[in-house]
């Protein structure tokens, strides 16, 4: 029998339990499995090299979502993060969308785009001329900046050139664009657009300042698609709460922050865990939500003909699995062996798939329940642990404000007195 990430009661078994599942999912290492357990997984003789000023690490929970099945593959999904809920919110969705096959996603490519800015300039039609007429030899020179790269496939593609009239006047823009291949590739289209530089402003006149990479990857954009059968929903009315859930977000940008906060959960949570650049990913991902000018949903949901929610996702996803940090930290190493994607391709749409899947988990709460109840026995738990509970009388502290709907600090304190008063 295959390997499946559809793995029944996997939240209540106990943690050693779970790594063992992980361990021979992702055929995981002894000493890789070791490096999960340890108290400090980052060595520090590690992380002084990564950051500057280091004083030490600071450990994020590592969790696993479920029953992924993108493409006909099945994932295991990592995620680091603090927020209770959301690893069990992306593996109850992906369990749903299992039941009418799973998720469909694709990607369109690799490029991304570097930005090179002229200003001072006295014709900035002639500028854009003089620019395209020597694209061949400003392709050239970026590719001669990284030829292993070029070797791959990948490289500087093409070459774009825009106006933009600004309160500094008009300044002209080159942008450049890089098939950066498995890389997130910031590193690599800098380079390039530094060493572009000098042509730019000899070609246009003028003075060139900014040349750095954009994070609006408009050429990188990742897509899931997955149908929701209305009966593993909760009926009719659920997937009707949805779609009027959406169109709220998809008209008041208010609620589209929180619609579009509650996708990158997921989304974000799996790039901390390979260590990828999590704050351009944040980052183009909502600039592309405003692309029409007005913030709006990343994701799009319907009925179809049978009555069964279909949910759709794009977005910009910059992402890599070589280079960078993602080959520097040992746990990221062991994120990217489990979640088992071999191309930049292949792990943008398992991301797309997972902030699919979050989405739909955060609307049908919202819908069914209200989203605290989902959250409400997670929270105690922190809540009773910053009291200062341990071992049973967690639980007991964590019963009783659930209970009573009374999920403080004081109160838990106050419940943390009695217990203990009792023994």
């Amino acid at each position: 029998m295959g390997k499946t990430s559809r793995i029944s009661g996997f939240y209540k078994l106990p943690m050693e339990s779970r790594l063992e599942i992980v361990r021979e999912f992702a055929g995981l290492a002894a000493e890789e499995v070791a490096l999960l357990k340890a108290s400090s997984s980052l060595p520090l003789s590690i992380a002084d090299r990564m950051i500057e000023n280091v004083v030490g690490v600071i450990p994020v929970p590592l969790g696993i979502a479920v029953n992924f099945l993108v493409n006909g593959k099945e994932y295991l999904v990592p995620m680091a993060i603090e927020e209770p809920s959301v690893v069990a919110a992306a593996s109850n969705a992906a369990k749903i969308a299992r039941v009418k096959g799973g998720f469909t996603a694709s990607t369109t490519g690799s490029i991304m785009i570097g930005q090179i800015q002229a200003v001072k300039i006295r014709n900035e039609k002639e500028a854009k001329t003089n620019i395209l007429a020597i694209k061949k030899s400003i392709l050239k020179k970026a590719n001669e900046q990284d030829p292993i790269m070029v070797s791959l496939g990948g490289g500087a593609k093409d070459l774009d050139v825009k106006v933009l009239k600004t309160s500094r006047g008009p300044m002209v823009i080159a942008e450049l664009y890089v098939d950066v291949k498995d890389a997130m590739g910031a590193n690599a289209v800098n380079t390039m657009a530094e060493a572009v530089a000098p042509m730019i402003e000899k070609a246009t006149g003028g003075r060139v300042y900014l040349r750095i990479v954009s994070n609006l990857a408009t050429k990188r954009l990742a897509r899931a698609t997955a149908v929701f059968d209305k009966k593993a929903l909760g009926g009719e009315d659920v997937v009707d709460g949805i779609i009027d859930a959406y169109a709220f977000a998809a008209s008041d940008p208010y609620r589209a922050t929180t619609h579009n906060k509650g996708i990158m959960n997921g989304i974000i949570a799996v790039a901390i865990a390979t260590c990828n650049d999590h704050r351009a990913i944040e980052a183009g991902a909502h600039a592309y939500a405003a692309r029409t000018g007005h913030y709006t949903s990343l994701t799009d949901w319907k009925k179809d003909d049978n009555g069964d929610l279909v949910g759709s996702i794009e977005l910009p996803m910059a992402v890599g699995v070589v280079g960078g940090a993602t080959r520097t930290h040992p746990i990221a190493k062991i994120a990217l062996k489990i979640l088992n994607v071999k191309t930049a391709d292949e792990f943008g749409e398992v991301l797309a798939a997972v902030g699919l899947a979050q989405n739909l988990a955060a609307l049908r709460a919202l819908v069914a329940e209200g989203i605290q109840r989902g959250h409400m026995e997670l929270h105690a738990r922190n809540v009773a642990i910053a009291a200062g509970a341990t071992g049973p009388l967690i639980e007991k502290i964590v019963d009783e404000m659930v209970r009573e709907r009374a999920i403080r600090l004081d109160r838990a304190k106050e419940l943390l007195k009695r217990y203990r008063e009792l023994v």
